[in-house]
């Protein structure tokens, strides 16, 4: 049984059309290469690593495998602190901090969440991944056509047809259509309505039927059955993370796999409260408190400045109560298996069902 649609197996040079979904502060390099040597698209997260780490880490990967790789980086546009947000913000966090022995008003450094740059632009002309991604719409034109220049394969993340469409008007050569499902960030950029945003099964058909480059579909994705859903909705691939979450590759702590083993379909909110912008993730206890959605929280990615200290007090006591656990409602789904045998599992069952429907 062959894939019904190599599209995406022709334009990256994968050998299974399955993008390990790039998911900042839970992976690196480690994760990239398990999931190159089964035939995916390793995907690393750059938005929260400078631009030294990110030189390293492609060195790591380089040095493993020979496979395509993926650099992942956030386009949103930087929003200022606000003083008076920030100190609104603080003071709706003074309970926790003082419950937890500890000074509201220490200063803290400030998230490391930055946009596409002229140094990261610089660093993708030098290390030439065969594949860029982007999340939160695209950089400005100069910066996009200096990374086709460099060789570069473009890929846009949508969570509408309209962002879609914008995508491919701008120069993608594929879209990933992300679906309320996802775990993480939402990446929408023409609108800020989380209420209103379609969900994976009604998203991909529509974004094939409107746009001609193709589409890879993201979104509670977590097994072969979804995969083949995948590719009978008209999608050339998928992309997977909370599935990867709990292999031993991945980077999230001993406390939140426990929360993620213990996860069901009913577990998971999108939420604004812990970094200023909608997520999905498995509910802790401040987004259960204070949110999911509050109009109290900073702008991106300030919400989440005044956590590190609350995050790591509680962690040091066992509890995710501050904790991102950024995951997709189809995180019960997800196994504890290293990386490259669920990478070739998810893609051998996505076979035999697509077969079964075929006959």
């Amino acid at each position: 049984m062959m894939w019904p649609n190599r599209r995406l197996l022709d334009l990256f040079k994968i050998e299974v059309p399955i993008v390990q979904a790039p998911m900042a502060s839970a992976m690196d390099a480690e994760l990239v290469i398990a999931a190159s040597e089964a035939g995916a698209l390793g995907s690393l997260p750059c938005a929260t690593i400078s631009a030294e780490k990110a030189r390293e880490q492609v060195g790591i990967i380089r040095q493993r495998v020979s496979a395509p790789l993926n650099m992942n980086f956030f386009s949103h546009t930087p929003v200022a602190a606000d003083p008076a947000r920030d100190a609104g913000w603080r003071k709706r966090l003074a309970p926790y901090y003082k419950e937890l022995g500890l000074d509201p008003g220490v200063v803290v450094q400030g998230a490391n969440r930055a946009p596409f740059d002229a140094t990261m632009c610089a660093l993708v002309e030098e290390l030439k991944p065969e594949i860029v991604s982007f999340h939160f719409g695209l950089p400005d034109k100069d910066m996009l056509r200096r990374v086709k220049a460099a060789g570069c394969i473009v890929v846009g993340c949508a969570t509408t047809v309209k962002e879609a469409v914008w995508l491919e008007n701008n120069g993608v050569d594929a879209v990933i259509a992300q679906g309320a499902e996802a775990g993480g960030h939402r990446s929408m950029f023409l609108t800020d309505n989380i209420a209103s945003q379609p969900g994976t099964m009604s998203l991909v058909p529509q974004v094939v039927d409107a746009v001609r480059v193709p589409v890879i579909a993201a979104g509670g994705i977590a097994d072969g059955r979804g995969i083949a859903a995948a590719f009978a909705l008209g999608a050339a691939g998928v992309q997977i993370g909370t599935a990867y979450l709990r292999t031993p590759e991945s980077k999230v702590s001993a406390l939140a796999q426990a929360a993620l083993a213990q996860a069901d379909d009913s577990s998971t909110a999108i939420t604004n409260v812990m970094t200023g912008r909608p997520a999905r993730g498995v509910i802790n206890r401040v987004m259960a408190e204070i949110g999911p959605v509050s109009p109290d929280a900073p702008a991106f990615p300030h919400a989440a400045t005044a956590f590190a200290p609350l995050k790591a007090a509680a962690e040091k006591a066992g509890k995710t109560d501050f904790t991102n656990l950024w995951a997709g409602q189809s995180v019960a789904l997800g196994r504890d298996m290293p990386a490259a045998d669920l990478t070739r599992a998810l893609a051998s069952a996505a076979l035999h069902r697509l077969k079964q429907l075929s006959e």
